[in-house]
C-alpha cells in the first residue's frame, strides 16, 4: 500500500482519514470520489460491463482512463514530502496545477489513442508532448508513493533510455532519437501500457478490493480464530497460531507489511504471554507474513504476474509453488515447534482458545468467497480479476447480515474499503508505470540482452554463481518495495539471466520471487520485520538478524527447485515424491541442528552433524550423478543417530544443548 520509502498505510490509516474527512478540502473530497470512481471503474473492466453496454475500446485507453483518475488523486492527496496523505488538509497550488495538468493530458490520451497508434511513427508535437508529460508524472508520482530509491533506478532507465550510447563495452545501448524515444516508453504496449500496468490495473485492483472488504466482515478475525482453535493447545501454541494464521490471511493480502499488521496485532501480544521474547516474537510473525505471497493458490496475486511474464496458464504457477510453499512453512513449523520444545513454551490459556466447532458454525460462510475464486479459477477457467470480483461479491452481503465476531460490512465500511483500494492502488499504479518503462528501454535500448550477457560473463558462464549473485541482486533491489513491485522489477532485470543460462522460465522466476521476498526480513531494509518488531516494542535489528535464522529456508529452497526441478512439479512422479520427502526431512534436520532439539535436546557437539545430514537430504538429485545415493545414504544416517539418541537417552540437559 502506500506510503514513502515503501513503508505502508493499513485500512485502519486509511479509515481514520475518512473518519475526519469532514475537515478535509474541497479537492481532498473530490480526491477521494476519483478514487471511488477508480475503483468502480476497475471492478466494471472485471466484469466486462463495458462491453455489456456496448462501450467498446482499446486496453490501452482504459489504462489511460484509469490514470487520468489515480494521477491527480495522487497530486492532490500525496505531498511532495511523501508523507502519508491524512497530514494534509489542503493542497498547494503547484500540486494543483500539475493534477489538472495529469487529468488532461491522460484524457487527451485516452480519446486520442487510435489516431496516436496509427501514425506513431510520425508522432505529432502533441503527442510527444503528451507523452513527455505522462513520463514526468509517472516519476514524480514513483517518488511519492514509493520513495527515492525506485524513482532513483527508474531515473537510471530513463537516462541511460537517452544517453546509453555513449557506454562502452557490452552496456552501450542503442542510439535513439527524442521524438521515438518518448512515445516508446510512454505510449506503447512494450512502455508504460504494458504488463504491469495490465495487471495494476484488472487482477490488483479486484483482489485489494476483495481482501479491504473481507476484513471488516470479520474475515480476518474468522482465519485467526480458526488459527487459535487448532494449534492454540499445542506446545508453542501462540507461535504456530501466528505461523497458520499469517498463512491463510497473507495469501489475499498482497502485503507482507500488512499481513503483519493484520495478524500480528492479535498474534504478537498473544506470544509474548506465551513466553516469546519480543524480538523473537516478532521473528516469527514477519517470516510467517511474508509467506504468506508465496501460498498457494492466491500468492498475493504474485501468480497472476508470474502467468503473464512467461506466458503459462495460472493453473501451473500454483502447482510448481505447492512445494516449495510446503517446505517454506514447514520448516518455520519446525523451528518454533522445537524452539517450544526446548524452551518448554507450552500451548496457550485454555480459556483463550476459542471452540472449533463453534467458529466454524459461526464463520463457515467465510469460506464461501475463496470457493467462488478456486472454483472460477480452476473450473470456468475465469480471468483472475473476474474471479475477485465474484468473491467481493459474495462478502458484501455475508458481512452485511451475518458478519464473524461482532463485525458487520456496514454502507461506511464498504466506502471506507472501496476508498482504501483506491488509496492502496496508486502506488501500484506508478509501479506498474515504471516497470513498463524500465520494460521499454531494454527493448528499445538492447540493453536487456546486454545486461544479461553481462551478469552472465561475471558469473563465469557458470550457473551457480550466476545464482548467488542473482539472489544478492533481488535482496538489494526489493528492499523497501511492496511484494508485486519486487516481482515485476526481477521478473524483468533479473530472471532472463538465469533463462539464458537453460533454467526453466518457471524456475527462475520463482527464483527471483522467492529471494525478492526474502528482501521483508532481510537486514538492513527488512520492512516486514521492521513492522513487526514496531508491534512487538523490539529492537528493530535484532528481530530482522532473528527473522532471517527463523525463515532460514526461503534463502535455500530457490537453489533446490533450480537444480531439483521436481520441487516445482516437473517430471515423473517418482521423482517429485522423492525429491520431496527427502527434503521434507531434510528441513526437519537442519531446523532441530538450528534450535538444538530434535526429539530431545542436541548437544553442541551433535549440532554441525545433524546440519550436515540434513544439508545431504536436502542436496538436490538433479546437481550431480549419484546424488540420490548421498540422499539415501543421509536418511540412513539420520535414523541410526535418532537411534543412538533414543537408546543413550537425555544425557545432557536443554541448557547445554542451546
Amino acid at each position: 500500500m502506500m506510503a514513502n520509502h515503501g513503508a505502508e498505510v493499513s485500512a485502519d490509516s486509511v479509515g481514520s482519514e475518512v473518519a475526519t474527512s469532514s475537515e478535509a478540502t474541497v479537492l481532498v473530497k473530490f480526491a477521494h470520489l476519483l478514487l471511488i470512481v477508480l475503483v468502480l471503474a476497475a471492478l466494471a473492466w472485471a466484469a466486462d460491463l463495458y462491453r455489456a453496454v456496448g462501450m467498446l475500446f482499446m486496453n490501452e485507453q482504459y489504462y489511460a482512463g484509469i490514470l487520468a483518475l489515480g494521477l491527480p488523486a495522487l497530486f492532490l492527496l500525496v505531498p511532495a514530502n511523501g508523507h502519508q496523505a491524512s497530514a494534509r488538509r489542503s493542497p498547494p497550488w503547484y500540486d494543483v496545477v500539475i493534477a489538472v495538468v495529469m487529468a488532461l493530458t491522460s484524457i487527451f490520451i485516452m480519446v486520442r489513442y487510435e489516431a496516436i497508434i496509427y501514425n506513431f511513427q510520425g508522432a505529432e508535437v502533441s503527442t510527444i508532448a503528451a507523452a513527455l508529460l505522462l513520463l514526468l508524472g509517472i516519476l514524480e508520482g514513483l517518488r511519492r508513493t514509493a520513495g527515492t530509491f525506485l524513482f532513483a533506478l527508474l531515473l537510471v532507465f530513463v537516462l541511460y533510455a537517452f544517453f546509453g550510447y555513449l557506454l562502452p563495452g557490452s552496456l552501450q545501448g542503442q542510439r535513439v532519437t527524442f521524438e521515438r524515444l518518448v512515445p516508446y516508453l510512454t505510449l506503447d504496449a512494450n512502455g508504460i501500457f504494458g504488463v504491469p500496468m495490465q495487471v495494476a490495473t484488472t487482477v490488483i485492483v479486484a483482489f485489494m478490493f476483495f481482501g479491504f472488504v473481507l476484513e471488516p466482515a470479520g474475515g480476518g478475525k474468522f482465519f485467526t480464530d480458526l488459527a487459535m482453535s487448532m494449534m492454540g493447545r499445542y506446545r508453542g501454541g501462540s507461535s504456530k497460531i501466528a505461523v497458520l494464521a499469517s498463512s491463510l490471511f497473507g495469501s489475499i493480502s498482497g502485503s507482507a507489511v500488512s499481513n503483519v499488521v493484520a495478524t500480528g496485532s492479535v498474534t504478537i501480544p498473544l506470544m509474548r504471554r506465551g513466553g516469546y521474547s519480543a524480538s523473537s516474537a516478532a521473528a516469527i510473525e514477519a517470516v510467517a507474513s511474508t509467506g504468506g505471497q508465496l501460498m498457494p493458490p492466491l500468492m498475493g496475486v504474485a501468480a497472476f504476474l508470474m502467468a503473464e511474464f512467461i506466458q503459462v496458464d495460472y493453473t501451473s504457477i500454483v502447482y510448481a509453488a505447492i512445494i516449495p510453499s510446503v517446505l517454506y512453512f514447514a520448516a518455520l513449523f519446525c523451528v518454533v515447534d522445537q524452539q517450544a520444545a526446548r524452551d518448554k513454551i507450552s500451548g496457550i490459556d485454555k480459556a483463550l482458545i476459542p471452540s472449533g466447532s463453534k467458529t466454524l458454525r459461526r464463520g463457515f460462510l467465510n469460506f464461501i468467497p475463496f470457493l467462488f475464486i478456486i472454483v472460477g479459477l480452476f473450473h470456468f477457467n475465469l480471468k483472475p480479476e473476474t474471479a475477485a470480483l465474484y468473491a467481493a461479491l459474495t462478502v458484501i452481503p455475508i458481512g452485511y447480515f451475518f458478519g464473524y465476531g461482532g463485525a458487520r460490512l456496514s454502507l461506511k465500511a464498504l466506502y471506507t474499503a472501496t476508498l482504501s483500494t483506491g488509496r492502496a492502488s496508486l502506488e501500484m499504479l506508478m509501479i506498474g508505470g515504471a516497470a513498463g518503462i524500465i520494460m521499454g528501454v531494454l527493448n528499445i535500448t538492447g540493453l536487456g540482452f546486454g545486461l544479461t550477457l553481462e551478469l552472465v560473463r561475471i558469473a563465469g558462464g557458470m550457473l551457480f554463481p550466476l545464482l548467488l549473485l542473482s539472489a544478492l541482486l533481488c535482496i538489494i533491489l526489493g528492499m523497501g518495495m511492496p511484494t508485486t513491485g519486487v516481482y515485476i522489477l526481477l521478473a524483468t532485470l533479473v530472471a532472463p539471466s538465469i533463462v539464458q543460462l537453460g533454467v526453466s522460465p518457471m524456475a527462475a522466476h520463482m527464483f527471483v520471487l522467492y529471494y525478492g521476498m526474502m528482501s521483508m526480513i532481510t537486514p538492513p531494509v527488512a520492512i516486514a520485520a521492521f513492522a513487526a518488531a514496531t508491534l512487538a516494542k523490539a529492537p528493530l535489528m535484532e528481530t530482522a538478524f532473528k527473522a532471517v535464522q527463523f525463515g532460514w529456508s526461503a534463502f535455500l529452497i530457490p537453489f533446490l527447485f533450480v537444480f531439483s526441478p521436481g520441487l516445482i512439479m516437473e517430471g515423473d512422479w517418482v521423482d517429485i515424491a522423492f525429491t520431496f520427502v527427502t527434503a521434507l526431512v531434510g528441513v526437519w534436520c537442519v531446523s532441530g541442528a538450528i534450535t538444538g532439539y530434535l526429539t530431545r535436546p542436541v548437544t553442541r557437539f551433535m549440532r554441525p552433524i545433524y546440519l550436515l545430514v540434513g544439508l545431504a537430504l536436502l542436496l538436490p538429485v538433479d546437481i550431480f550423478s549419484g546424488a540420490h545415493i548421498v540422499n539415501a545414504v543421509a536418511a540412513v544416517g539420520l535414523v541410526a543417530l535418532l537411534a543412538a539418541a533414543r537408546f543413550a537417552g537425555p544425557a545432557v540437559a536443554v541448557e547445554q544443548a542451546k
